[in-house]
């Protein structure tokens, strides 16, 4: 099963987006989504929000593409 957070690794990795960037663009701090992708911390509804506007869907959107694509 994956982690919300190694799918939003994989999906800023086919972006072409290092960390840094994406986490400026989605106005979180580095660190932090840093932390979420390798599992350390739990998502925040509002660092969620950041990031699924980032992809360009909202936080609900981004789920359902998350449950579908990795059945979980």
């Amino acid at each position: 099963m994956q982690h919300v957070g190694e799918y939003i690794r994989k999906k800023r990795l086919e972006t072409g987006k290092s960390l840094n960037k994406f986490a400026f663009e989605a106005g979180i701090e580095p660190a932090i989504l840093s932390r979420v992708e390798n599992s350390k911390q739990d998502i925040k509804l509002g660092v969620l929000n950041k990031i699924a506007n980032n992809f360009g869907v909202s936080a609900g959107a981004f789920l359902m593409l998350y449950e579908r694509q990795t059945g979980c």
